[in-house]
C-alpha cells in the first residue's frame, strides 16, 4: 500500500491555492504518521517543501523527524512531475538535480524510484537519465491500460540500453474519501496469485492524502486478512522485491506515448516561453562558465538557479500542456519572463567580460561583435541593429557593409524594427563563419548612395523563381505557397508546401477523445490585392499579396499574405545566396474556435517508403506515419527509405505534428477552452455564457527547411536546431580597448556531438561538461580546453550521454553521472 496525496501545485486554481492545500495536506499526514503505528506517508515534489519550509518552518522541522523516523518517505526526489515529452533532455536533468539536492540537503534522503503519476505519456529518453542519475526503477500511470506497456511490470529500455524496472499504477494513484479498503479488496479477489503487488491511495488532485477513516478500515482489513499480507510501504521496497523477478519480466524499447495529443499545442505561447527559457539558461550558463573559468566574472551561482526554479515550475504537466485555467496561463508567462529577464541580464554580464581586450574602434566603423557559445565553428547568416552617429535627413541612404580583419563579407541592409522613417537606425545582415567559444569581431563601415536599393521581383510563368547555385525555389504567386524546393537538382518537396490547413477540432484542452486531428475542414487562400493591402496597412499605393520585400549579397526576402474566414496568415521565405537552408516565418492571426491549423509540407518521396522522425528527450525517436498526432521537440525530418534521401524541419517552439502519404504537418494552434474536457454527456463548456478560448490573437512561428542525403541531414540537424536555439549573441559594442582577450573555451573537433551543458558544478568549484551523440551510430572526438591545456579523446555510444567534471585547480579531468558524482578513480 503505497500512500501519496496527488496534489498538483496548479490547475483548476492558482499556484497560492496550490500551497495553502500542500500545507495542510502535509499538516494532516504528519499527524496520522506520528498517531497510527506502521503507517508510511510518501510524497514527492521539492516546490512543495520548500513552500512548506517558507510558509510553515515548524511542519517542516515535523517532517524531517517524521523522515528520520522512516514514517514519512521521500519519494520520486524530482522538483515535480513535469511533462516529460516536451522538456527538453537536459531540462529533465535539472528536475532531477535540483529535485535530488534538494531532498539530500533537507532531509539526508536519496530515493532510488523516480515517479510521474499523472503526466501525460513518457519519452523514452527518460530511461537513460534516470539510470545515470542514480535511479533503478520507475513508476507511471498514463497511458492507461496496455496501450502503450507491455505489462503492469515491464523493463523499460532507453536509446543508449540503459534500463529500469517500471510499474504501471492499477486502477489510478487516488481513492474516494473513505474507499481505499475497496480498491484492495478487488485487488485481492483478481490478483490471487500475483506476488507482490502495488496500490496507490489517498484522496488527491487537491490534495487530501490520507484519512482517518481509510486508516481505520485498511487497518481493519490488515488485520482480518488471512492469505495475503497487507503492509503500508514505499516504491523501494516494492522494486527491491520485484528485482528478483526481473529476468522473467517484459521489454520495451520505446516511448509510452500517445495520450492526451492536444496538450502537445494547447497554450503554445506558454510552449514557445519554456522553449525560450530553456536555450536561454542554457546559452548563459556556457557563456558564464566560459567567462568564469578564465577568471574575467564570478560564475552567478545563486541567481542561475532560480531561474531554472521558474523553468522547472513552467514545466509542470497541468502548465507546460496547457491544461489550466487562465489564470494560471498569465501566471505561467509571468514565470517564465521572470526566468527569461534573470537570463537576460546574467548573459549580458558575460558577453561585456567576454569582450575584453577588444581593440578600439577605428574612425567611422561601427563594431559588431558576436560571442559563439558553442565548441565548434558556426557558419550563418547573423543580424545586428546599431545607432548612426548622426541622423540623416538628406535624400539619401546610408549603406552598411560588414568587414572582418579588413576583408568585406556578404552584407546587405534590411528593415530595422523601428518605423522612424528617418536615416538613422541600421539593420545589417552578413554572412559569415564564426569561430568556436569565443568573441567574433566585425567592423561595419558605411557607404552612401543617392537613394536607397529597391527590391525586384521577377516572374517565370506565375512563379517567382529564386536560384543559387545549390538551390531552386518556387513560390507561386497565386497561392504564395512553395511549389518547388530543389537541391543540387534533386526535388524534395511537392507543390503548396507551407499551405496552413484549418482542421477540426473541439473545446477539450487535452483532447481525450482521440489521438488524431481530422478531417481537413478548410485552407488558407491568397489573398486579393486590395485585402493584402489593407490587411498591411498600407494607403499609398496597392501591393500584391506576394512580393519581395528584402534582397541583397546574403538573401531574398519573399512575403505572402493569405486568409481564412477571420483569421489570416504573413508568411515570409528567407532564401539565402549560399547553402539549401531556407527560414519560413509564420505570423498567425487566429480568430476561429473549435479548430486548429497544420502546416502542410508535402515530401517528394514515395509515401510507402518515408519514415518520420523527431527529436525528443537525448534521443531520436521514430514517429507513426499514420496520421497520428506525435509529439517532439526541435526537429522533425521525413525521410525516404528507397534513395536516401530526407528533409527536415526545424522549428522553434511547437511539438505537435503528424505524418501521413508523406506529408509532415506541424500543429501550429488551437482554441480550446481552458480547462475543459468532457465529463459524462455534458457539454464540455458552459453554454449560458462567452466562454474564453486559447489562443486567440497573434502568433509567430520560425521553421528552418533543408534536405540532402539521410545520413548528411540527420548527422547535422541536431547541431543546426542547437545553433538556431542558442543564438549566437550579437551586439553593436565600442570597446575601450584595454584587458586581455580571452582564449577559446573549449572545441570539439568533430561534426556531430553536441554540447548539452557547459556549467559550475552545484557542490565544488569544478565544471561540467556534458556531451551528447545524437545520431544512434558510436563515434569518438576530442575535447579541448586550451585555457587549461587539456586535450581530452572522448568515445561515446549511440545516443550516449557523457558527463566529466573539470577541477581547474589540479587541471584534471573525471567522468560523472548527471548528479555531478565520481564514484570511481578516473582521472586523465
Amino acid at each position: 500500500m503505497l500512500c501519496n496525496a496527488h496534489l498538483d501545485p496548479v490547475w483548476q486554481w492558482e499556484w497560492e491555492e496550490g500551497a495553502a492545500a500542500a500545507i495542510s495536506t502535509f499538516r494532516a499526514a504528519a499527524d496520522f504518521c506520528e498517531e497510527y503505528e506502521g503507517f508510511v506517508f510518501n510524497h514527492n515534489e521539492a516546490i512543495l517543501y520548500r513552500w512548506i519550509e517558507e510558509y510553515e518552518p515548524a511542519l517542516f522541522r515535523r517532517i524531517q523527524a517524521l523522515v528520520r523516523q522512516g514514517r514519512w518517505h521521500m519519494m520520486g526526489g524530482w522538483y515535480l512531475q513535469p511533462d516529460c515529452n516536451m522538456p527538453s533532455g537536459e531540462s529533465i536533468v535539472r528536475q532531477i538535480l535540483l529535485g535530488r539536492r534538494y531532498f539530500q540537503e533537507k532531509f539526508e534522503a536519496a530515493p532510488t524510484t523516480a515517479i510521474n503519476f499523472d503526466s501525460f505519456g513518457h519519452s523514452r529518453g527518460l530511461v537513460q537519465i534516470m539510470a545515470k542519475s542514480g535511479y533503478d526503477s520507475y513508476i507511471f500511470m498514463r497511458p492507461e491500460g496496455r496501450t502503450a506497456a507491455p505489462a503492469q511490470d515491464f523493463v523499460w529500455v532507453g536509446f543508449d540500453g540503459s534500463e529500469v524496472l517500471v510499474h504501471q499504477i492499477h486502477e489510478g494513484y487516488n481513492t474516494l474519501l473513505g474507499e481505499a479498503h475497496k480498491k484492495v479488496e478487488r485487488w485481492i479477489e483478481s490478483h490471487a496469485d500475483k506476488d507482490p503487488g502495488l496500490l496507490l491511495w489517498g484522496v488527491g488532485n487537491h490534495g487530501g492524502g490520507p484519512s482517518r477513516l481509510d486508516l481505520d478500515r485498511i487497518g481493519e482489513l490488515i488485520e482480518s486478512a488471512q492469505d495475503v499480507e497487507i503492509r503500508h510501504s514505499t516504491p523501494e521496497r516494492y522494486f527491491a522485491e520485484l528485482a528478483g523477478r526481473a529476468d522473467s519480466l517484459p521489454v520495451h524499447a520505446g516511448d509510452l506515448n500517445p495520450r492526451f495529443v492536444g496538450c502537445y499545442t494547447s497554450m503554445i505561447r506558454v510552449k514557445q516561453k519554456h522553449r525560450q527559457l530553456e536555450n536561454e539558461l542554457f546559452m548563459t550558463e556556457k557563456m558564464a562558465s566560459a567567462a568564469a573559468l578564465q577568471g574575467l566574472m564570478d560564475y552567478p551561482q545563486a541567481e542561475l538557479r532560480e531561474a531554472f526554479h521558474d523553468l522547472l515550475t513552467g514545466q509542470f504537466h497541468d502548465i507546460l500542456p496547457g491544461t489550466s485555467i487562465e489564470p494560471a496561463e498569465e501566471a505561467a508567462l509571468r514565470l517564465l519572463d521572470h526566468g527569461l529577464e534573470t537570463a537576460s541580464r546574467l548573459k549580458a554580464r558575460a558577453f561585456f567580460a567576454l569582450a575584453s581586450g577588444q581593440e578600439k574602434a577605428a574612425e567611422g566603423e561601427y563594431p559588431i561583435l558576436v560571442y559563439n557559445p558553442h565548441p565548434y565553428p558556426v557558419r550563418g547568416v547573423f543580424a545586428c541593429e546599431f545607432m548612426l552617429a548622426d541622423q540623416n535627413w538628406k535624400e539619401e541612404f546610408s549603406q552598411p557593409v560588414v568587414y572582418r580583419e579588413g576583408e568585406r563579407l556578404p552584407s546587405q541592409p534590411e528593415k530595422e524594427y523601428s518605423n522612424l522613417n528617418l536615416d538613422w537606425r541600421k539593420r545589417v545582415v552578413f554572412e559569415a563563419e564564426l569561430a568556436p567559444s569565443s568573441m567574433n569581431r566585425f567592423d561595419c563601415r558605411i557607404q552612401t548612395l543617392a537613394h536607397k536599393p529597391q527590391p525586384r521581383m521577377t516572374t517565370e510563368e506565375n512563379v517567382f523563381r529564386f536560384r543559387n547555385p545549390d538551390l531552386d525555389v518556387a513560390i507561386n504567386l497565386e497561392t504564395g505557397l512553395m511549389d518547388a524546393y530543389v537541391v543540387n537538382g534533386i526535388s524534395y518537396l511537392k507543390p503548396e508546401a507551407f499551405l496552413p490547413l484549418v482542421v477540426e477540432d473541439n473545446e477539450d484542452s487535452w483532447r481525450m477523445d482521440a489521438n488524431r486531428f481530422e478531417p481537413v475542414v478548410g485552407r488558407f487562400t491568397l489573398m486579393s490585392p486590395d485585402a493584402g493591402t489593407a490587411f498591411s496597412g498600407v494607403k499609398s499605393q496597392t501591393l500584391l499579396s506576394v512580393r519581395v520585400v528584402e534582397a541583397g549579397e546574403v538573401r531574398t526576402v519573399v512575403e505572402a499574405l493569405l486568409e481564412y474566414r477571420q483569421s489570416a496568415v504573413c508568411v515570409t521565405y528567407k532564401l539565402p545566396k549560399r547553402g539549401t537552408e531556407v527560414e519560413v516565418q509564420i505570423r498567425l492571426y487566429w480568430n476561429e474556435k473549435d479548430r486548429m491549423v497544420k502546416l502542410s509540407v508535402p515530401a517528394a518521396f514515395n509515401a510507402a517508403e518515408t519514415r518520420y522522425l523527431g527529436q525528443t528527450a537525448y534521443g531520436v525517436q521514430p514517429l507513426p506515419t499514420d496520421g497520428t498526432e506525435a509529439v517532439s521537440q526541435k526537429w522533425t525530418a521525413l525521410i525516404s527509405e528507397a534513395d536516401d534521401r530526407a528533409v527536415t524541419l526545424i522549428n522553434d517552439g511547437i511539438y505537435g505534428s503528424d505524418s501521413k502519404d508523406g506529408v509532415m504537418r506541424p500543429t501550429l494552434i488551437r482554441s480550446p477552452g481552458y480547462c475543459a474536457h468532457p465529463i459524462l454527456d455534458r457539454p464540455i463548456l458552459p453554454q449560458d455564457r462567452f466562454s474564453p478560448r486559447t489562443d486567440q490573437g497573434e502568433r509567430r512561428y520560425t521553421f528552418w527547411l533543408n534536405a540532402g542525403t539521410a545520413k548528411e541531414r540527420i548527422g547535422r540537424v541536431d547541431r543546426e536546431a542547437l545553433v538556431r536555439h542558442e543564438r549566437p549573441y550579437a551586439l553593436s559594442f565600442f570597446p575601450h580597448g584595454d584587458g586581455t582577450m580571452p582564449e577559446t573555451a573549449m572545441v570539439l573537433e568533430d561534426q556531430t556531438v553536441q554540447l548539452a551543458a557547459f556549467k559550475k558544478a552545484e557542490k565544488s568549484e569544478a565544471f561540467v561538461i556534458r556531451l551528447f551523440e545524437p545520431t544512434g551510430r558510436s563515434r569518438q572526438t576530442t575535447l579541448r580546453l586550451p585555457t587549461l591545456g587539456l586535450v581530452v579523446p572522448i568515445a561515446l555510444g549511440a545516443y550516449e550521454i557523457k558527463s566529466l567534471l573539470i577541477d581547474t585547480k589540479t587541471k584534471s579531468v573525471q567522468e560523472c553521472d548527471l548528479m555531478e558524482q565520481t564514484p570511481r578513480s578516473n582521472v586523465r
